[in-house]
C-alpha cells in the first residue's frame, strides 16, 4: 500500500528527471540561439546603417558636387575604409553579444541541473566590481574607441589635431591610436582622453594665405596679382588635380601699425594643403619681386589713440 501510495510521486520525478528538465535546458537553449540570432541581426543593420547611410539633406549638394568632380572618395563620403571598419565593429560587438548570451544560458543550464550557483555568482560579482573599480579607464577607452571607428572619425593615413599631440595617423585601435608628428615623435594618444579631434584630411582642405603689404603699396595690385598668380596655379596641368576649386581673393583681412593684411584661400584636395601653398608663396613671391612689390613694411605707421606717438625728429626751433 506504502508503495502504490508513493508511486505518483516518483513517476513525477522521473518525469521530472527524464522529461520536464531536458524539456527546459532544450528551451533555455533555443531561446538562447534565437535572442544570439536577433542580436546578430540588429548588430548587422546598425554596422550596414552605420557604413552605407546616405547623406543628410544639408550636404547632397556637396555630394552631387564632388560627385561630378570624381572627389566622392576622397571626401570620405560612402568611403569603403568606413565600411570596412564598421564592419570591424560588428564582428567584435557581435563576439561580445554571443559570449553574453550563451553564459547567461550556460548558467541558467547548470541551474536546471541542480548546480549551486550562489558562490560562482558572489564571487564573479565580487571579481566584477573589483575589475570594474581597477579598469574603469580601460572601459571607458574601449567604448570611446568604438564610437570613434563607427562614426569613422579619423584612420589610417590621416593628419589630426587631438589636442596634445598632432601629426599622421598610423594605427588605430579599440584602446588607443599611434600618431607620428613632423619632427618623427610617434605619439600613444589613449581614446578615452580625446575630447576632440581635428581631422584635416577629411572632404577637402583649404590653404590659407595672409600677406602683409605696406601702407606705401598699391593694395589693389597687389590683390590682383595675388589672384591672377593663384589663378594661374590653377590652371597649370600639374597642379589641376590638387586644387578642387576657383581661388578666392577675400579682401583686407586685418590692419595692423605696419601695414594691411590681404588674405587669399584656394581649396585642395586633402593633404596637399600644404604643397600647394608652398608652390602658391613660391609663385607670389617672384611676381611680387618682378613689379616690385614689397612684403616688408618700409614706412608709414598707423598712430594707435591712447598711445604715445611713435619718436621722430626735433622739430627746429621757430623765430622768436
Amino acid at each position: 500500500m506504502h508503495v502504490l501510495a508513493a508511486l505518483p510521486k516518483i513517476i513525477e520525478q522521473h518525469l521530472e528527471v527524464a522529461v520536464y528538465r531536458p524539456l527546459r535546458i532544450v528551451l533555455i537553449l533555443l531561446v538562447a540561439v534565437v535572442v544570439r540570432a536577433l542580436v546578430q541581426r540588429a548588430i548587422r543593420r546598425l554596422t550596414r546603417s552605420t557604413a552605407e547611410s546616405d547623406v543628410p539633406l544639408v550636404l547632397r549638394p556637396l555630394k552631387e558636387r564632388l560627385a561630378a568632380n570624381g572627389l566622392l572618395e576622397t571626401a570620405g563620403l560612402l568611403s569603403e575604409r568606413r565600411r570596412q571598419r564598421a564592419e570591424t565593429i560588428g564582428s567584435v560587438l557581435g563576439n561580445i553579444a554571443s559570449v553574453t548570451i550563451l553564459a547567461v544560458a550556460g548558467m541558467l543550464v547548470l541551474d536546471e541541473l541542480k548546480y549551486n550557483l550562489a558562490p560562482v555568482v558572489a564571487s564573479a560579482g565580487i571579481v566584477g566590481v573589483a575589475i570594474g573599480f581597477g579598469a574603469q579607464n580601460l572601459v571607458k577607452d574601449f567604448l570611446s574607441g568604438i564610437f570613434m571607428i563607427l562614426e569613422d572619425q579619423y584612420g589610417v593615413g590621416d593628419v589630426v589635431d587631438v589636442g596634445e599631440a598632432t601629426g599622421t595617423v598610423e594605427a588605430v585601435g579599440l584602446r588607443t591610436s599611434r600618431l607620428r608628428d613632423v619632427n618623427g615623435t610617434v605619439w600613444y594618444v589613449r581614446n578615452g582622453e580625446i575630447v576632440r579631434v581635428g581631422n584635416k584630411s577629411q572632404g577637402f582642405a583649404q590653404v590659407v594665405l595672409d600677406v602683409p603689404i605696406p601702407y606705401a603699396a598699391d593694395v589693389d595690385a597687389a590683390g590682383t596679382a595675388m589672384k591672377e598668380v593663384a589663378d594661374a596655379l590653377r590652371a597649370d596641368e600639374s597642379w589641376a588635380d590638387e586644387i578642387m576649386d576657383e581661388p578666392q581673393l577675400l579682401g583686407i583681412e586685418q590692419i595692423t601699425e605696419e601695414g594691411v593684411v590681404l588674405r587669399l584661400t584656394m581649396k585642395t584636395r586633402p593633404l596637399q594643403q600644404w604643397r600647394v601653398g608652398r608652390e602658391l608663396r613660391r609663385r607670389l613671391k617672384d611676381r611680387f619681386d618682378a613689379e616690385g612689390i614689397r612684403l616688408s613694411p618700409t614706412e608709414g605707421r598707423i598712430h594707435m589713440r591712447g598711445t604715445p606717438p611713435p619718436p621722430g625728429p626735433t622739430p627746429a626751433p621757430g623765430p622768436s
